[in-house]
């Protein structure tokens, strides 16, 4: 009896296609032809927004949302066709479900997906900007739907999801491209701290690479065991000059400066070397030259140019350490 229930749907089902094949075949190929046309038709229905320079990934997640719409249309076409009516409507219906679903199971694609659609919309920095983000400094050198390519002044690639990106503070070091460095000196209790103060300004004043506005300062940062301890803060151009650089003729030209004025630099540890030659009773200190010659346009003309330049070379010549396509 079994059998020949099983055998009766069998042949009821075989009459059931005959009668719907024409239409199963003319929804199958209209599935098939939007399918084909969805692509074609999304980038044509999306051109307006090239011209309005919308973002590429906001043209990418629009083009493949229309993509999809079109292909659906063809498959509800083809299940009503088909006789399927119920099942096309409760197929369209569950895509809502289906999309929360996935949504939970890939939370940390679909959270880094957004955060790069927001960041391409917001741009809070584009391609070739030295940007800090959780403590990692680097060229932005590619941005793709899961995350972001750093160079570092190491060269080393660092790649942060977008999702840590836009969640946290972002530093643009190119946005405005003067910095302030600093230099810390410090000098004995015995000597004037305004006249070192003066020299050190008047070196600082006196550099190329620093700026005048906002002018440079040497103040009075702290007082330590032995000295009292000097802050010089000044402005560099960092896409001109490398502050790190500046930073060090500074140095330089300071403790250049304060010998040949007779500053003293004491530092917490002494040591008293006593040389003997001849009499072992006596005592000889060192002494510094009795001549040395102030430099300081020598200084000037050593090398202050930035590294930024060097470092989106290598951004640009190194290889790329993930696929994807960039949409900065």
């Amino acid at each position: 009896m079994q059998q020949e229930n099983i055998a009766s749907d069998l042949v009821d089902i075989y009459q059931f296609v005959l009668e719907k094949l024409p239409a199963i075949s003319v929804g199958l190929l209209l599935f098939f032809v939007l399918f084909w046309l969805s692509r074609p038709l999304a980038i044509f229905l999306t051109k307006p927004m090239q011209k309005a320079n919308t973002s590429k990934l906001v043209q990418l997640v629009v083009r493949r949302i229309i993509s999809l719409f079109i292909i659906l249309i063809g498959l509800y076409i083809f299940l009503r066709l088909a006789g399927l009516t119920q099942f096309a409507v409760a197929l369209l219906s569950g895509t809502g479900v289906i999309g929360l679903i996935v949504g939970f199971a890939f939370k940390d694609i679909a959270e880094n997906f957004l955060s790069s659609l927001l960041l391409s919309i917001q741009r809070p920095f584009k391609l070739g900007d030295i940007i800090e983000v959780v403590g990692f400094v680097g060229v932005v050198n590619k941005m793709t739907i899961r995350a972001t390519t750093l160079v570092d002044f190491n060269g080393d690639h660092i790649q942060l999801p977008n999702a840590t990106i836009y969640k946290n503070a972002i530093r643009n070091l190119t946005a405005n491209p003067n910095i302030r460095s600093s230099v810390d000196i410090g000098v004995g209790y015995d000597v004037d701290l305004n006249h070192v103060q003066s020299i050190a300004m008047e070196i600082m004043q006196s550099h190329m690479a620093i700026l005048n506005e906002p002018e440079p300062q040497a103040l009075l940062d702290s007082l330590g065991p032995s000295t009292c301890n000097l802050k010089l803060y000044f402005w560099v151009n960092s896409e001109i000059d490398s502050p790190l650089k500046v930073a060090s003729i500074i140095r330089k030209q300071l403790v250049q400066s304060f010998l040949e004025n007779n500053i003293s630099m004491p530092d917490d540890a002494r040591e008293r070397i006593i040389l003997n030659s001849g009499d072992s009773n006596q005592t000889q200190s060192t002494t510094l030259p009795a001549e040395v010659t102030h430099r300081k346009a020598e200084y000037i003309n050593e090398d202050t140019s930035s590294d930024h330049d060097e470092i989106r070379e290598q951004a640009i010549k190194a290889r790329d350490p993930e696929e994807g396509n960039n949409i900065l």
